[in-house]
């Protein structure tokens, strides 16, 4: 059985090693190679780019050189790993920008619409998004029905025909006891020897 491509987006804005989202996406990569799949990264802290300010830059602009060879990155893959902490409800404004710039016109979705609906470009891929946070994993799911996740989810990805996508919520990860720890980085091996 052939590997699948897999391309992790490490999307925690602050490079430090310590952060638990880059551990998560080692340990996935680390599943991954073990079970032979061709793997590539993207870590959105190493990324130079500006933020878009206006419409007309996102739908006519020049993508800028290191978004370009993203773009690269996410045609080739068959498979896309998001890793990323909540802030404010969210994912963090970098990665919001890091999408926003990549997911235009001409290489998400096409906008000559048929019957109003945007063609898809990115269909036939799938992906994992991982998340992690300071509040509880079920009251984020319960109380504020992970509304920022189906947002990545559905107005985004889906949107750009990537899908099936799944998820992984990592709640109170402040308090999150060693043994907790290691429990997700070993789920994370599992998923990344899988693929999914």
């Amino acid at each position: 059985m052939m590997g699948k491509r897999i391309l992790i987006i490490d999307g925690h804005p602050d490079p430090r090693a310590g952060r638990y989202v880059h551990a998560l996406a080692q340990a996935y990569r680390d599943g991954a190679a073990l079970a032979g799949h061709e793997l590539s990264d993207i870590v959105v802290s190493e990324l130079d780019f500006p933020i878009l300010r206006t419409n007309d830059d996102f739908r006519r602009g020049t993508a800028p050189e290191s978004i370009r060879r993203c773009q690269t990155l996410i045609a080739r893959a068959d498979h896309l790993v998001i890793l990323f902490p909540l802030w404010l409800g969210s994912m963090p404004a970098l990665l919001k920008g890091f999408f926003e710039q990549v997911l235009r016109p001409g290489f998400a979705f096409d906008e000559k619409v048929r019957n109003g609906v945007p063609r898809k470009l990115l269909s036939g891929k799938s992906a994992r998004i991982v998340v992690t946070m300071g509040m509880p994993a079920y009251f984020y799911r319960w109380f504020y029905r992970a509304h920022s996740l189906k947002s990545l989810e559905r107005n985004i990805l889906a949107f750009c025909g990537i899908g099936p996508v799944k998820t992984t919520i990592a709640g109170m990860v402040e308090g999150m006891s060693q043994a907790k720890r290691s429990a997700l980085l070993a789920r994370m091996r599992v998923l990344g020897g899988a693929a999914r």
